[in-house]
């Protein structure tokens, strides 16, 4: 397998066992900052066109549901790291076998999720709404937003998953290809659907579905004629309980972190929405413009898991540190910059979102906070990375429990309630603070593991 292919297939994967770190990992992130900002655009296409086209109220339908979905979608993205974390680590060590079947449960693995994930969103989605005080005069909209969006899991999960294995073995590009042709797509479907058809949320909710499905169609293809190391075959499609029960020990602990991280978030959410529609609106205009800053950051997080198992599965334990020390680096640099320049552009880029000058200046209290220290989030998630690529899963998300989820629900049900405190930049804060917190445990808990696996590794010369 690892010898099939030629230099057509070799192209897209990448030795990240020698060579220049920097340059290298530079040329991993690039592609997959590019990808993740265009799967950000479907939500800012949803987001701008209905906040354009069809009204504050359905633009506040929207953005009420992106803390929910991240919630009920992040656990079982958490095994799509597991699977990253095998393939990168299988793919190191060249261990041809054990690769396939991680590969092969992965994709498995998606599907269930998929589908399940479709079926609890559709008839969960107004009664969790209502949960979480989505206010009166959104709540229809934003659970027709739900339902439909819904509809399209099984090729979000399919997308995700093979993405994370391609990842693995350094292709970054290919996954770009596709979302670009996915993303003309959704937002020529959004315009359609909404100003023609005048289809409102359901309209952007479908063009979503359709797009997603897209992507996944051709990722889940390019597989499927790939004959180099990540070739999907449907005959070898199952589930491996050996290679299951690994990705759960690194996925099921990621899995919980990324639910820890949604929960704090859903509270804040409906902490937000206590404000009214006006903040709910700004809240989500700005969300959308921080979360390009996010993922531009997260493409170091993902760098780090990949190249720390590829070094460790090919026993290049000497690098580690190294690869640590550069995403960093680069995550601090890219995370002052574009957090900042999106201060600075603060207000025409929410106006993008509405015309209205009440919901822009409820968005830059958010920005002012949030996207001004969002490097101390990239530095955080960036040790994560290196923890799970390293193998431990556990550990971060324990810290996590603590340091991010924790102190965030003790700051809302303590000081947030109180009259003096209760504004959204004091609601906004608790992102910060958690974020150096957590951080800093991270970087205790990487010095121990490190010294512990030092030893291990050394025993084994």
């Amino acid at each position: 397998m690892f010898e099939k292919g030629g230099n057509s297939i070799k192209k897209f994967e990448m030795d990240m066992c020698s060579g220049s770190i920097l340059k290298k990992m530079l040329i991993f992130t690039l592609p997959l900052m590019c990808s993740s900002i265009l799967q950000l655009l479907f939500n800012a296409a949803d987001v701008i066109v209905v906040g354009k086209f069809a009204g504050d109220n359905a633009l506040a339908a929207v953005g009420s549901n992106t803390a929910l979905i991240n919630l009920l979608t992040n656990f079982f993205m958490g095994f799509s790291i597991g699977a990253n974390v095998l393939v990168a680590r299988f793919y190191g060590a060249k261990r041809e076998k054990d690769l396939k079947e991680t590969i092969h449960t992965a994709m498995m693995l998606s599907i269930y999720s998929g589908i399940l994930l479709t079926i609890g969103g559709c008839l969960g989605a107004s009664r969790i709404l209502i949960l979480m005080k989505t206010p009166e005069d959104v709540l229809p909209l934003a659970v027709i937003y739900l339902r439909i969006y819904f509809l399209g899991m099984t090729g979000t999960m399919l997308y995700n998953f093979g993405s994370a294995i391609l990842r693995a073995v350094g292709d970054t590009r290919r996954p770009l290809y596709y979302l670009m042709f996915s993303g003309v797509i959704n937002v020529i479907l959004n315009l359609v659907f909404v100003i023609v058809f005048k289809m409102s949320v359901a309209g952007v909710a479908l063009a979503t579905v359709i797009s997603v499905c897209i992507s996944a169609f051709l990722v889940v293809r390019c597989m499927s004629k790939n004959q180099g190391s990540v070739r999907l075959e449907w005959k070898s499609l199952r589930i491996y309980p050996q290679k299951f029960l690994k990705i759960l020990q690194i996925g099921l602990p990621a899995s919980f972190q990324g639910i820890i991280f949604s929960i704090s978030n859903v509270i804040i959410q409906t902490s937000v929405n206590s404000f009214g529609s006006v903040v709910v609106a700004g809240n989500s205009a700005a969300a959308n413009i921080e979360g390009f800053v996010y993922v531009a950051m997260n493409a170091f997080h993902q760098a780090a898991i990949s190249f720390t198992g590829q070094n460790v599965g090919a026993a290049r334990y000497e690098r580690v540190n190294k690869i640590l020390i550069c995403a960093e680096f680069c995550v601090i640099v890219t995370g002052v910059l574009l957090g900042n320049l999106a201060v600075f552009l603060g207000h025409p880029l929410l106006g993008m979102y509405t015309s209205s000058h009440t919901v822009i200046e409820a968005g830059m209290k958010r920005l002012r906070v949030i996207a001004r220290t969002y490097a101390l989030c990239g530095m955080m998630d960036v040790m994560v990375g290196s923890l799970r690529g390293l193998g431990y899963s556990v550990m971060p998300m324990l810290v996590s429990l603590v340091g991010a989820c924790g102190l965030r629900l003790l700051w809302i049900f303590t000081f947030f309630r109180q009259t003096p405190f209760h504004t959204t930049t004091s609601l906004y804060m608790t992102y910060p603070v958690s974020w150096i917190i957590t951080f800093s445990a991270h970087v205790v808990c990487f010095l121990i593991v490190r010294r512990k696996l030092a030893k291990k590794w050394n025993s084994r010369k």
